[in-house]
């Protein structure tokens, strides 16, 4: 057995944090070739409980409460101007001030509903209930049955498509309505429990709320089982099927369909992506085979769960403690201040993020982060020319769809105008209903139209990062590119090793099982040549299988399949951020800072990335619903199968954070 290595016995407490190389965060009693996400973070995970209000917690979600603390005194700056403040900071002010006014929510209780109660009571045919589904929808009620909106043709990204597809689920996803354990059964019954008392909540008799319930529960199991599963969502293949409009009156004949697009706001338009055509079949079989009662107990359960968060104390206290405390084990509701934010941020996110980004993303931000996505451009088209299993035809079509990649950094250059909202210091849900109701009909007129480029997916404040396949675009918001994942300011090990993970992350995401059947256009085109796909599937299912081995709590894997796609970016990202780490010291001085190389600093910063502490539900429903695999395995898994890392920090041959080397994975 080997002796631990003397830089690390000389360790001590004595580092000097820069970035995210956190002494006191470190268990040096673990060693880096046995498990190097608790040797970087060990100290943290067993020192630093989670917050009563927080299911989890660790590094993505302490930036995150940062920046609601910014945008908090934004909000409150905002609200104390009044009509004094520019129209950015009177929209801001007054919604915010209209969510903290808990007074009169509490007054106001359910009443600012009843124009969509009523409207759901006026249900008499089959008929009457599309009609009903497409007002609220209009009106900005989701959830309601299936999805219907305007996206990017997958087949010609330049052109906005109609698409529908599978929806209307109140629990997670389909699988919480078929699983047969004993888990699922009861948190079902808990379910029914939750809709129940929010049934009673709006005045309903125990026994008639009890009913409806059950009847929303089995409305609910029969969509869920005509809906693909996750994994089944994976392929964009399955989900592409694109018909004039008069197909689809003829394939789903029990619904009139051109009434159902003009009533939801939608303009006159031809052709129409169905993404699940047997789901829209069942859906329109049930509306002549579920009684109408048990439709509108539906409608009007998805109206108030859609909303219980905006309503009075008892509304959104009974959705806490299903939604918080039963699905995710958060055991306090977070303060009102946090949540109004957290709303703002989602559904005024423009106005809200001009204000963010003036004062807390300076130029010289943008400039270095541009610099660092310009290395690992240059990294990953090294890769790609000279990758060992790739032929020539498709290698040049892989360097092409690089060569085209769109990168945004920080936030939009074209803010969308929320002037036409009415937005007050009245009912706080009817704020946030005309909000919903401003981005359908924005969304609507988007159809058969131009893609416009400019568009953003994601708030500037938000702790996160996307790759968009039909864009062919990696975006990166402002709110990501603070410490301790970037410091413009900083030294380019902890740099690299933090967002330029992510960034690699986003361009292998390009190349993952999803994105690689996309072309440099972002259209859904086969560019790999037969063979050079089942060489890619061969990797691929080698890191399914890694994956799907490990064992998150109570025997419960992590889903390879599901996972498979961020896995693959995981893999990729480090790889490319190092070789961009390299590009990037090359011909300046190495020298260790705290004992460390600038390749251990690297690690140490990806490893650091992912700290997080979770409570058991909010990992379990992260394994049965979320295509990202639990923070210890982000750090660990991709390192397992480097060269690099294994060089780095001297892992033998054996130990548990090298695998076998027939075992290893590369793919790019």
């Amino acid at each position: 057995m080997r002796k631990f290595p003397l830089w690390l016995a000389a360790l001590a407490l004595s580092l000097i944090a820069r970035a995210d190389v956190t002494p006191a965060n470190f268990d040096l009693t673990v060693k880096p070739q046995d498990d190097f996400y608790r040797f970087v973070n060990g100290s943290y995970l067993k020192n630093t409980p989670i917050p009563p209000e927080y299911s989890s917690w660790g590094s993505h979600a302490e930036l995150t409460k940062r920046n609601q603390d910014a945008l908090r005194a934004i909000c409150e700056r905002s609200a104390t101007k009044g009509t004094a403040g520019t129209p950015f900071e009177r929209q801001v002010g007054d919604l915010f001030a209209s969510g903290m006014d808990e007074t009169a929510i509490n007054a106001a209780g359910a009443t600012p509903l009843q124009p969509e109660f009523d409207l759901i009571a006026s249900v008499k045919t089959p008929a009457d209930l599309m009609r009903v589904i497409a007002q609220l929808r209009a009106r900005g009620v989701g959830g309601i049955g299936f999805r219907f909106q305007s996206e990017a043709d997958a087949r010609n990204s330049r052109i906005e498509l109609a698409h529908l597809s599978q929806g209307g689920l109140g629990l997670p996803e389909r699988d919480y309505y078929l699983r047969p354990d004993e888990k699922s059964k009861k948190l079902r019954e808990q379910y029914v429990a939750h809709v129940t008392k929010m049934f009673e909540l709006l005045g309903d008799a125990s026994e008639a709320a009890q009913a409806s319930a059950a009847a929303v529960l089995k409305l609910e199991t029969a969509l869920a089982e005509a809906s693909m599963s996750r994994v089944q969502l994976r392929d964009p293949h399955a989900s592409y099927h694109k018909m004039p409009v008069t197909e689809l009156q003829h394939t789903v004949p029990g619904i009139d369909w051109s009434a159902y697009f003009k009533t939801v706001g939608a303009p006159a338009f031809t052709e129409v992506n169905v993404e699940q055509p047997a789901f829209v079949q069942a859906f329109a079989g049930m509306l002549a085979s579920v009684p109408l009662a048990d439709w509108q107990a539906y409608l009007r359960w998805r109206t108030v769960d859609g909303v219980a968060t905006f309503l009075s104390e008892p509304f959104a206290k009974q959705s806490f403690e299903f939604r918080g405390r039963t699905l995710t084990g958060q055991q306090k509701e977070r303060d009102r201040w946090l949540r109004v934010v957290s709303t703002i941020d989602n559904n005024l996110g423009d106005p809200l993020g001009q204000l963010y980004v003036a004062e807390y993303f300076p130029p010289e931000s943008k400039a270095r982060m541009i610099q660092l996505v310009a290395n690992l451009r240059a990294a990953l088209r090294e890769r790609l020319t000279t990758i060992e299993w790739m032929d020539a035809p498709t290698r040049t079509k892989a360097l092409a769809k690089l060569d085209a990649f769109t990168v945004k950094v920080g936030y939009t250059d074209k803010w969308r105008d929320y002037s036409p909202v009415v937005i007050d210091r009245g009912p706080y849900v009817s704020n946030l209903l005309r909000l919903r109701a401003f981005a359908h009909a924005y969304n609507m007129a988007q159809i058969g139209q131009p893609v416009d480029k400019t568009e953003w997916g994601m708030t500037p404040s938000t702790v996160n990062a996307y790759f968009n396949p039909t864009g062919n675009e990696i975006v990166f918001p402002a709110g990501y590119l603070q410490p301790p994942f970037f410091d413009p300011k900083g030294d380019d090990a902890p740099n690299y090793g933090g967002i330029g993970t992510s960034i690699g992350h986003e361009m292998t995401h390009g190349y993952d099982d999803q994105g690689r059947q996309y072309d440099g256009a972002g259209n859904l085109v086969d560019w790999w040549t037969p063979e050079i796909a089942a060489r890619f599937k061969e990797r691929s299912e080698g890191i399914v299988k890694q994956y799907s081995a490990y064992t998150v709590l109570d025997g419960l894997h992590i889903n390879g399949q599901l996972t498979q796609g961020e896995n693959i970016a995981d893999l990729g990202g480090v790889k490319i951020a190092y070789a961009g780490l390299q590009k990037a010291l090359a011909g300046k001085p190495q020298e260790k800072i705290d004992g460390f190389t600038p390749e251990q600093r690297f690690f140490i910063s990806w490893a650091a990335k992912w700290r997080r502490s979770n409570r058991p539900e909010a990992l379990r429903l992260q394994v049965n619903t979320d295509p990202h695999s639990p923070a210890e395995f982000r750090a660990n898994g991709p390192l397992s199968n480097l060269d690099e890392f294994a060089r780095a920090f001297d892992v033998p041959e054996g130990a548990p954070m090298r695998r076998p080397a027939a075992e290893r994975i590369n793919i790019w």
